[in-house]
């Protein structure tokens, strides 16, 4: 069948722009692609490939790449001259290193999706100057990640993941549009972080509208399991392993900054300012922190510190 698949596209010569060969127990990439130069598409995901054929440097006009889900080790150098390539998925391979100058040919590349793989670093070509928008929430699995670049982008919003990278010692966010970190963002183990930039919040008081708390009854169900499980209830944990919904649905918990127990769609969003660590070196106008601190209804944050204040919605 794969056989088949393939002559039928070189069948096409140069009027080929796409082949599929997704899931056909590939071993090898086709050498033979290289007689497809008018080739756009090419996608070769879920087979067992473990190396890229040379012949690929000779598709300048690809513009989509798939190689998902194979047996991949590295991000090999003929991807560099793939100069119109706008996609690459690369998720769910063994990658754990760049061949030096890969990134060099790559100046149109708009997505690279390297998810599920064995990364420890990102070189400076990839994580700097783009149009980033954001990142994935996976970034958490990088665990020995020690520097971060992410200067002159679009990005919003820091994942949360980001506090589980206790090897990272450098970050910098510089030129981006964030307002706020996430909630224990002060406990990573920085030498230097740079922010410059940044509309970042400043400690200027909002007063909350007072609201009465009106759960549906989801809530107050969710509420009162996950507490129960926090407490280790027997009959609840037994319960619970019947019920995978519900498992699902708690799952999307969080947890209240100020009385510590758990809610779901219920909640504060509220910023906490607190002083960067002594020991990190930081840009020269960082005078405090603002996290991203959730708060499970009014009364709590009612009772709130002095340097926690309400988010104003616009």
């Amino acid at each position: 069948m794969t056989e088949r698949l393939l002559i039928r596209a070189l069948k096409g010569g140069k009027d080929t722009k796409i082949v599929t060969l997704n899931g056909k127990g590939i071993t090898k990439m086709p050498s033979a692609l290289s007689k497809l130069p008018g080739l756009k598409t090419l996608d070769l995901q879920n087979n067992q490939i473990r190396k890229v054929c040379p012949e690929i440097s000779t598709l300048t006009q690809l513009t989509a790449l798939n190689l998902g889900n194979n047996l991949l080790e590295e991000i090999p150098e003929e991807m560099k001259y793939l100069t119109s390539l706008k996609k690459l998925h690369l998720f769910g391979n063994k990658i754990c290193k760049f061949a030096p100058g890969v990134c060099g040919g790559l100046q149109h590349l708009i997505l690279l999706n390297l998810n599920n793989n064995r990364l420890t670093w990102i070189p400076q070509e990839v994580s700097s100057y783009n149009r980033l928008l954001s990142l994935p929430e996976e970034i958490k699995f990088l665990k020995k990640l020690q520097k971060l670049v992410l200067i002159r982008n679009n990005i919003e919003v820091l994942p949360e993941g980001l506090r589980d990278l206790q090897n990272l010692r450098i970050l910098d966010i510089a030129g981006n549009i964030i307002q706020i970190l996430p909630s224990g963002f002060q406990n990573l183990k920085l030498r230097e972080f740079y922010c410059e930039g940044n509309p970042l919040f400043l400690m200027k008081p909002v007063n909350a509208i007072q609201q009465e708390d009106a759960w549906s009854l989801q809530e107050i169900t969710s509420r009162f399991i996950m507490n129960e499980l926090e407490g280790k209830s027997p009959f609840i944990m037994q319960a619970i392993q019947r019920h995978p919904q519900v498992r699902n649905i708690i799952s999307q918990r969080r947890k209240c900054a100020i009385c510590g127990k758990y809610f779901l769609t219920i909640w504060l969003e509220c910023v906490e300012f607190v002083p960067p660590p002594k020991n990190w070196k930081i840009s020269r106008n960082l005078k405090l922190v603002p996290l991203r601190i959730l708060i499970c209804s009014y009364k709590c944050f009612n009772k709130r510190g002095l340097n926690l204040f309400g988010i104003a919605q616009v």
